[in-house]
């Protein structure tokens, strides 16, 4: 497999994206292409003595496209930024995914209108893995539609529990309704509409609404809500977490001797839950329902989240992932024709 990485997206690139694939390059079986800056990027990799040993090749790309930049007009008028390069290649069959973590919405506009939707999919959706005490929690869409219809959240369900049957091993995986309440009747227009339309799908093996405390614990493997839900869902549970882990490093610091101690003897064990809940350990997202793929990562990723992501980019591109949701799509025709009367 071949992944194009954007090398200039994201707060801290290109540094972190470089050193990320680096790091990636030295365990995965896969080749990396940077995109981008060619002149910042080889200076970066020099810093790396093995790095002409590994599988790592730099494709240049003049702009970058900002992260407070308007998605769809940077992606039209900057047709040589590193995003677009990076996608056109995978459109080109010279990579077999790309990644980004740089301007969200550009990277999901680039993907659009350069590898086009799979047939029958209306809108893409950003599958976001969240870390929980029994696995992975698929939580789609969080962050791609902020104004969704029925169909949409029918889409992104069957999209949602196809990738985590491929790619987590998850044998028919359970899908939920984000809503208020487990009852049928609670929620708003759009999930009271979706609801019995979920429960009619022959593809998915729908089990209900799933609330929010739902997610962390792992009730359900794929959970499908509308973009703007869904993104804020994601940034209240990393900000959660993060202040948790600070309350307790806290409390150990100024706590006395027997804190201390304590810490000292639960270490291993934390460390272990630790690495089992970060979010880095995924490190990016794939974008469902585009003709090729596609793996967003935040903004703020370092080198470890980078060479996570490379991870990720590298299982979807050899799972059947794609090939299924089209197959599946079509399967559901009659469905979504009554979704779309909704």
């Amino acid at each position: 497999m071949k992944i194009a990485v954007d090398a200039m997206g994201g707060d801290y690139a290109p540094e972190q994206i470089v050193f990320g694939a680096v790091r990636a390059a030295r365990t995965l079986d896969c080749e990396i292409v940077l995109v981008g800056d060619e002149t910042r990027i080889r200076q970066l990799l020099d810093r790396e003595k093995d790095w002409k040993k590994l599988a790592i090749s730099v494709h240049h790309a003049s702009e970058i496209i900002g992260m407070d930049e308007h998605p769809a007009d940077a992606v039209r008028q900057k047709k040589d930024s590193s995003v677009v390069v990076a996608t056109q290649l995978v459109r080109d069959g010279v990579c077999d995914a790309v990644l980004s973590a740089g301007n969200t919405g550009a990277a999901v506009t680039a993907a659009q209108l350069v590898l086009k939707r799979i047939r029958g999919i209306k809108r893409p959706a950003i599958a976001t893995p969240i870390p929980t005490p029994r696995g992975v929690t698929l939580l789609l869409d969080s962050g791609a539609n902020v104004d969704s219809k029925p169909l949409h959240l029918l889409q992104s369900a069957l999209m949602g529990s196809i990738y985590s049957e491929l790619v987590f091993g998850q044998q028919e995986p359970r899908v939920g309704l984000l809503n208020i309440g487990e009852e049928e009747t609670k929620g708003d227009e759009l999930v009271k509409e979706t609801y019995p339309l979920l429960q009619d799908m022959k593809t998915i093996r729908f089990v209900g609404n799933a609330e929010g405390r739902d997610v962390p614990k792992g009730n359900f493997d794929v959970v499908v809500c509308d973009g703007f839900v869904g993104n804020v869902v994601l940034k209240f549970g990393e900000g959660l977490a993060k202040m948790i882990i600070r309350l307790i490093k806290d409390e150990v610091k100024t706590g006395n001797l027997f804190t201390k101690m304590g810490a000292f003897f639960l270490m291993p064990a934390l460390r272990k839950l630790g690495k089992r809940l970060d979010v880095t350990e995924y490190g990016g997202a794939p974008l469902l329902g585009v003709n090729g793929c596609c793996i967003i990562s935040h903004g703020s990723s370092n080198a470890k989240t980078i060479a996570s992501a490379i991870r990720v980019a590298n299982d979807f591109a050899r799972s059947r992932v794609l090939e299924r949701i089209e197959s599946a799509v079509a399967k559901e025709e009659m469905l979504q024709n009554a979704a779309e009367e909704n």
